[in-house]
């Protein structure tokens, strides 16, 4: 019986360690695979300058925010108002940067990040890439890319607006801001990477639905190694390229099968 349950304890923490383990395995397998590299040249001076002008603003709203909202007094339910305001602050100018970051520097690289997945799988599987590389299919595939990503965008912009106004609720708002705001924004980066894969296998929402909460340990772990690249000053600019290059390991480790099975 113990052993039962510590094997029903160990294999949740394997999953999630798997999962988390990717976009390292990305860094391994772009460093033996160098002829990679020129798929990431755009999408680093694409997310230098996003991440940059990100945090140029974002220490603006967090300022700002302060200045707004943060009470001068120095009598002592002052000093806790004063750190729940910082608290709060400091939560939205991180979302605000993180996502500014990802969501739009996502938008503008979406193309280049689809031929790195392309290439990756055709290395990892022995193959070659489904077509030649050529300016026309580029162009059509960067403007089908760019689309779907705009929409992604309206999504998380609808969904942050929800948070927001939670977060205005007096009293548990903010807690409840607190929770569900890192669980919208690991969930988020799950569906963000995965789509480079998922939607280039042409599989509808409610397959790529399926094939996510099918492992939901798994991409759990995933979406924590790249939020934790992501809070790692300078390792950022490689984030997205690594979080591309993972989500494809993933794919490459399970079964096509399961997807049809789904």
């Amino acid at each position: 019986m113990i052993d039962n349950i510590s094997a029903a304890a160990v294999k949740p923490v394997a999953s999630f360690a798997r999962g988390f383990s990717y976009p390292l395995r990305a860094a391994r397998f772009l460093a033996k695979k160098p002829g990679l590299l020129k798929y990431l040249l755009i999408p680093f001076v694409i997310n230098l300058l996003i991440f940059t002008l990100s945090v140029y603003f974002g220490l603006d709203l967090f300022q700002w925010l302060l200045a707004t909202y943060a009470p001068s007094t120095e009598v002592w339910y002052g000093v806790i108002l004063y750190s729940l305001a910082w608290t709060v602050a400091m939560l939205l100018t991180v979302v605000t940067v993180f996502f500014s970051f990802t969501v739009v520097g996502n938008l503008i690289a979406s193309p280049f990040n689809e031929l790195l997945s392309e290439h990756t799988e055709a290395l990892l599987v022995g193959g070659k890439p489904d077509e030649r590389f050529s300016v026309g299919r580029f162009w059509k595939e960067a403007k089908y890319a760019v689309l779907v990503e705009i929409k992604k965008l309206s999504v998380f912009i609808l969904c942050m607006l929800l948070l927001f106004a939670i977060n205005l609720v007096p009293g548990v708002g903010s807690l409840i801001y607190a929770v569900l705001a890192p669980i919208f924004t690991l969930f988020f980066l799950v569906v963000e990477y995965m789509a480079f894969v998922l939607m280039r296998k042409q599989l509808s929402f409610t397959q790529q639905r399926r094939y996510i909460s099918r492992r939901p340990v798994l991409m759990t772990g995933f979406a924590c190694s790249i939020f934790l690249l992501l809070a790692i000053p300078f390792v950022q600019f490689f984030c997205i390229p690594l979080a591309v290059v993972g989500a494809t390991l993933l794919w490459c480790d399970f079964p096509r099968d399961e997807i049809h099975a789904d």
